[in-house]
């Protein structure tokens, strides 16, 4: 059985989350109200609720990066990675952590890219070649 992610969180301005969500990362809009909206992430289902975004800190240690915690994360097939990273480098995307490997040549490795939607909430997109290595020791 495959299952689906659902994440609810809070976004201060919809309609420039809506064109963020859809124009820069190409996510498929789905339901909305007044006071939130729902969106196809990557074939899981985001809800962005008008409210106060989540407080973020830089606390996390991963191998020599340091990343906001908490924040959203999503594993994409490399090549899906890669056209991503690209766009994202195209619309100028101020970057928390730009494209990069880690843990190069070891279990695990990973392309990674940390950067916040427009209010505030850090996202992070990995990258793998072979998803036989997310929990890879």
């Amino acid at each position: 059985m495959q299952s689906l992610f659902h994440l609810a969180y809070h976004v201060n301005d919809l309609s420039v989350a809506k064109s963020f969500y859809s124009n820069v990362l190409g996510c498929k809009e789905g339901r909305s109200t007044d006071t939130w909206v729902d969106f196809n992430f990557f074939n899981h289902q985001i809800s962005l609720h008008l409210g106060k975004p989540f407080t973020t800190t830089l606390t996390g240690f991963v191998g020599e990066h340091q990343v906001p915690m908490p924040h959203i994360g999503l594993i994409l097939e490399l090549n899906e990675w890669q056209k991503l990273a690209k766009r994202l480098c195209k619309a100028n995307i101020n970057f928390i952590l730009p494209p990069t490997i880690r843990f190069k040549g070891q279990p695990g490795e990973q392309h990674t890219m940390f950067f916040s939607d427009p209010a505030g909430n850090p996202l992070e997109f990995k990258g793998f070649k072979n998803f036989e290595q997310v929990f890879a020791k």
